[in-house]
């Protein structure tokens, strides 16, 4: 849960500053801020989203390094109110996470960057740590043994390659990851329900190896009739549209047998938002 945050906060919102922009950022000046108290909670809430979720003083979030570099909002100002926030909002935990959850969104408007985790070492770099999982199908428990995974191993990302599996548990991460503004990549192979876990990260990237597949999916029982099975396309449309990715994505999976797949181009990815850009590759 969230809770207190003290003098090593002033050494991470100093790091923070001190490493400038972050790859991506677009801040849009078009967008008309706040004025300073709004702004300072706004950045603030933001901030304790991201403490809270991890349960780390050294986590905070891209957009609040980006804000609090362009409006020139001090440190010191930013920790006293998170600080306040925090007995503010003792006996209402939910409606502080509710208010996060929509700071980090506001300042992705007037920042022009996605929100998303950001973390610290010990020593103030950067951590790039990012969990891989490679050729493993998507099974019962597959969520949450993966999330249990990127919190031990304090990750900003999850790199997977996998051939499919339970839609369910693949949108059961893919929700995961995107509250949490963690990442997802691609470096192999990765279809069918694999692109649900790939479509919830906030940032989407792929290598230029890269295979990403899609074909339709095996219906589950409760869909078992003819009905039940335009539902089920429209949930994977649904879905799609909830992450920010064209869900024509879902109609061209349905078009494809199970036993075949359709290879999407990275081209076609891009266009699609199913992935944001493409990179050389991945620290772990």
């Amino acid at each position: 849960m969230v809770k207190p945050v003290g003098w090593l906060v002033v050494i991470v919102l100093t790091g923070l500053m001190l490493t400038g922009c972050v790859p991506g950022a677009r801040p849009d000046d078009t967008a008309t801020p706040p004025d300073r108290e709004t702004l300072l909670t706004t950045i603030a809430s933001c901030h304790l989203l991201r403490v809270g979720q991890t349960n780390d003083v050294a986590a905070t979030d891209a957009t609040v390094i980006i804000a609090a570099d362009k409006y020139h909002l001090s440190i010191t100002a930013i920790v006293e109110r998170a600080n306040r926030m925090v007995k503010d909002y003792e006996q209402r935990p939910s409606d502080l996470i509710a208010r996060a959850m929509e700071s980090c969104d506001r300042l992705a408007e007037l920042t022009g960057t996605s929100p998303a985790l950001v973390r610290f070492e010990s020593d103030g770099t950067l951590r790039t740590a990012w969990l891989r999982i490679d050729g493993v199908e998507i099974t019962p428990g597959f969520a949450q043994r993966t999330i249990t995974e990127l919190r031990l191993r304090k990750a900003i990302g999850l790199v997977i390659n996998s051939p499919g599996g339970s839609v369910d548990e693949a949108r059961k991460l893919g929700r995961y990851l995107r509250a949490n503004g963690l990442r997802t990549a691609v470096d192999d192979y990765c279809a069918s329900a694999c692109i649900d876990v790939l479509a919830g990260g906030v940032e989407r990237y792929a290598t230029q190896n890269a295979r990403i597949g899609v074909h339709q999916s095996k219906v589950p029982q409760r869909y078992s009739s003819h009905e039940g099975g335009q539902l089920y396309v429209a949930d994977a449309f649904l879905y799609l549209r909830e992450m920010g990715v064209d869900a024509d994505v879902a109609i061209a999976a349905a078009t494809v047998p199970n036993n075949r797949v359709l290879i999407i181009s990275l081209s076609e990815a891009l266009d699609a938002r199913l992935i944001t850009g493409i990179v050389e590759g991945f620290e772990q």
